[in-house]
């Protein structure tokens, strides 16, 4: 019986609530205008705060009368004010209710709003905006689609603090590709909101730099334009934090020169100090992420970050946070950076992945601070995505040294949740772990025979027919890595599971890194002489079709160089040569590039026509008259004149079989 209780119990109080939100609605009706401005009144003190009234008034449709009321140009200034206030508070609910808002049509109606002259009603509309905007559930293109927008919010900047305020924390929002940069630049973006810097409103300086920063993200022509004319005011005595974002985006994109003072002394400082933990959740988060993209291509400022206020081991404090003893006495605080800390641990992450890029002592300095390792292995299997990615990219960074590979990759068998990582992950997170798993291929790593063991050959087929062209490149990379001096039985376990179809398809590949890498595959298979010969006995015929479609189409000088180098292999070969010597078209391309303009291509040539013509092997007699009659003695012949050293010792080499 208490179950038949309850649901008669919460009709009513549903229907009480929604009675209550009815009669503020009903009141948007009233034929007296003046009821009409207070019932609006009334709504905007019962919403503050409360987002069941918020989702209930929505439901109810008062968004739609209120938008109404909002364009009528007989409604009074103040009930249209009202209105804008209300709708602005609706928006800071959940993030349904701005689906339902921007469903509604509000931007347009909020920028048709803006061309009011009453400066209390334009600020109302833009506040409203402003909220809306900076949802991530909100289309930015909506502010794009008339271009009348963004020129008529340029002149509104000068109108009063809040005007600047809000519309510059707009474009911030809304500048989220190179062409919303480029739009923004070309209305005046930089002379309009360059004056803003030195505003005597803090509010207004923060989001004007802010502004700035993601107006220079990676954009030359914005940067250089920042650096020629506002100079004075980006390099204020005291850095801020949004200051030194805006000039981190500024030296990436090529303006200002990392080994710039403002960098070094001002910039880099301010971002290391921000990670500390005095900083909020927040500003260690931004601070740690933008260090980390401001060092990233610099080995120089990476060192000295190392030794800046003990960065590394301040960093291991974001794997602890909030802990047990944590200084937070504020409750909704405490819960906001529990429901956030990830977002610690995938800064971290990236911030020692940038540390740790080039220098050896940085990375030994990484992975000795306390549970480092385990700490990064744990993040492989965090379940934020963005927190697997950080930590995979973290050791992949790692995996660059040859000391981390024998020591602590191979202590805490990294490769193991690498390879669980590579069973079914988004494109992004395969494309660092297996770029981490081809460093960890490589011959000197303890990793390689237990990966081996595992059997990764087959996913790394795979992934070299993937639709993405760093999946293939990486795919064939670390096929390249396993074959290097690989046994017999390795090597034709990668061309059985490759197959010849797929071989030959990635040696047509358009991507031309694909293209190298399968050629570094096909030498590294085509090595040692019983290798060679059997490779040759079962795929020759098609291998030789491969190289001669390479040697005769437009490729770069590394590409063909590459493929000189596995005739020379095949030439080396105690069975293999005569699939050479047979052809004599192919002889003649490698006569073609023995006298190239090119000296790689001479050399690698060279290579190939000394392996054919080695004395003390079988048959070098029949195959040195040959290539006499063909020529090639005459070319070498001049060649042992070369400029080049190398050239010049080699084909004096070659020269000598024939002297013996």
């Amino acid at each position: 019986m208490a179950c038949l209780l309850e649901a008669p119990l919460r009709i009513s109080v549903l229907s009480e609530v929604t009675a209550t939100s009815r009669h503020y609605v009903d009141r948007l009706f009233d034929p007296d205008p003046q009821k009409v401005v207070q019932g609006v009144i009334d709504m905007k003190n019962a919403v503050i705060g409360n987002n069941k009234q918020k989702a209930n008034l929505i439901v109810l449709g008062a968004v739609p009368r209120l938008l109404y009321l909002l364009q009528q140009r007989t409604s009074s200034l103040e009930l249209r004010t009202e209105c804008a206030v209300v709708l602005g508070s609706l928006a800071m609910g959940t993030e349904n209710n701005i689906k339902s808002l921007v469903d509604c049509h509000i931007i347009p109606a909020l920028l048709q709003g803006l061309l009011c002259p009453d400066l209390v009603f334009i600020e109302a509309c833009l506040r409203c905006l402003r909220t809306v905007f900076i949802s991530p559930v909100t289309p930015v293109q909506l502010l794009y689609t008339d271009p009348t927008v963004i020129p008529h919010l340029m002149s509104l900047l000068s109108h009063s603090q809040r005007t600047q305020e809000y519309i510059t924390q707009i474009f911030s929002h809304c500048c989220k590709t190179p062409e919303h940069q480029t739009v923004l630049f070309n209305h005046g973006a930089v002379q309009n909101i360059a004056p803003l810097l030195i505003s005597p409103f803090y509010k207004v300086r923060m989001q004007a730099l802010k502004c700035f920063s993601v107006l220079a993200y990676e954009n030359t022509q914005v940067s250089m334009t920042l650096m020629n004319g506002e100079e004075s005011v980006l390099f204020p005595p005291v850095f801020s934090k949004p200051r030194s974002r805006a000039l981190t985006y500024m030296c990436r994109a090529g303006a200002i020169g990392t080994d710039d003072n403002c960098i070094v002394l001002k910039t880099l400082p301010c971002l290391v100090r921000m990670c500390s933990k005095e900083h909020l959740l927040e500003e260690r988060v931004e601070g740690a992420e933008t260090l980390a993209y401001l060092m990233e291509p610099d080995v120089e400022l990476q060192r000295i970050a190392s030794t800046t206020d003990h960065l590394v081991a301040t960093l291991a404090d974001y794997f602890k946070y909030p802990s047990s003893v944590s200084a937070i006495t504020d409750i909704k605080r405490l819960d906001h950076d529990l429901k956030h800390a990830h977002e610690l641990r995938q800064a971290a992450f990236k911030l020692y992945a940038s540390l740790g890029s080039n220098d050896e002592d940085i990375r030994k300095k990484i992975t000795e601070t306390e549970n480092m390792m385990d700490r990064i292995v744990s993040g492989l299997s965090e379940s934020s995505i963005k927190v697997r990615l950080a930590a995979v990219r973290c050791l992949h960074s790692l995996s660059r040294s040859v000391q981390q590979l024998r020591t602590s990759f191979h202590d805490h068998a990294v490769w193991k949740p690498l390879m669980k990582l590579l069973q079914n992950a988004p494109d992004e997170v395969l494309i660092m772990a297996s770029s981490t798993i081809c460093n960890l291929l490589l011959e000197f790593s303890p990793s390689k025979e237990p990966i081996l063991e595992s059997g990764v050959i087959e996913l790394l087929c795979s992934l070299t027919k993937s639709d993405s062209p760093a999946l293939r490149v990486n795919g064939i990379w670390a096929l390249m890595n396993m074959a290097f001096q690989a046994d017999q039985k390795i090597k034709m376990e990668i061309v059985r599971c490759l197959g010849t179809e797929q071989l030959f398809r990635l040696l047509s590949d358009p991507d031309n890194n694909v293209l190298m890498k399968t050629l570094g595959l096909l030498r590294n298979l085509l090595s040692t002489r019983p290798h060679i010969d059997q490779i040759m006995s079962s795929h020759g015929k098609q291998i030789m079709q491969a190289v001669t479609l390479i040697l005769e189409s437009e490729h770069s000088i590394e590409v063909k160089e590459q493929t000189l180098c596995i005739l020379a292999n095949i030439a080396d070969g105690n069975t293999a040569k005569e699939l050479l010597m047979t052809n004599d078209d192919m002889l003649q391309k490698v006569k073609y590039y023995l006298g190239h303009s090119n000296v790689k291509l001479q050399l690698a040539a060279t290579y190939c026509i000394s392996n054919l013509i080695w004395n003390e092997e079988d048959g070098s007699q029949e195959r040195q008259d040959k290539l006499r009659e063909m020529g090639f003695v005459d070319i070498l012949h001049k060649l042992t004149q070369s400029s080049d050293p190398s050239l010049c010792d080699r084909a004096k080499t070659a020269m000598q079989q024939y002297l013996a």
